[in-house]
């Protein structure tokens, strides 16, 4: 069976790109990453995929601002690149700080999925880790936790692929639960990968 091919959708760190990277290279993902798109060409994550000899591109909205063309114009023709050029098995949004609009969606149906840092139904969309400490501390939950997800129109929605449940502790200060939450993020992405590639019987162990 070929390998798996991935195209990687980042906007700042690429932590999570990081994670697919390190999981490569240990042999405990069986993909190849194709490239890794930017909408931002600053984003530290382009140096990281360089390291690893992974070609990048950047593609920012700017441009299109400036020439007054619509957010959908963006993804319409970023989706035809990615469909077109690199065909991929699976899009993973690693911090890709963008909601997509239903008609890039529409172009690449079924291929995309998303980390988001909050349980299915709770806290969707941006601010989730604030969102969910504040709500502890209110006494409104007992944890938080990390979903990987297919994205569909609606944000933070999709049908859920793998979910991880993060404690809150009282001595918890809102950075010390993100730092918590990043480590489970860079376990359980590389993990919905897999299992998103099997149910489609794209992966073998």
């Amino acid at each position: 069976m070929a390998l798996p091919k991935l195209v990687i959708l980042i906007s700042g760190n690429g932590s999570n790109l990081q994670a697919f990277i390190d999981a490569i290279e240990k042999g405990d993902l069986k993909a190849e990453i194709q490239v890794v798109i930017s909408n931002k060409k600053s984003a530290y994550g382009l140096e990281r995929a360089a390291k690893a000899n992974i070609p990048t591109f950047v593609f920012p909205l700017k441009p299109y601002k400036d020439a007054g063309k619509t957010r959908v114009e963006y993804d319409v023709d970023l989706a035809n690149i990615i469909k077109e050029k690199y065909n991929p098995d699976l899009i993973v949004l690693a911090g890709w700080m963008h909601i997509l609009s239903a008609e890039f969606i529409d172009i690449l149906p079924g291929k995309i999925i998303n980390l988001h840092p909050a349980l299915p139904g709770q806290f969707d969309g941006t601010h989730a880790i604030q969102r969910a400490y504040k709500a502890f501390m209110e006494g409104k939950i007992p944890h938080t936790g990390v979903m990987v997800h297919k994205v569909i129109p609606q944000v933070d929605r999709g049908e859920t692929i793998l979910t991880r449940v993060v404690p809150i502790y009282k001595e918890d200060t809102e950075d010390t639960l993100e730092e918590r939450i990043h480590s489970v993020e860079h376990e359980i992405i590389v993990e919905g990968a897999k299992v998103f590639l099997k149910n489609k019987n794209l992966y073998e162990d």
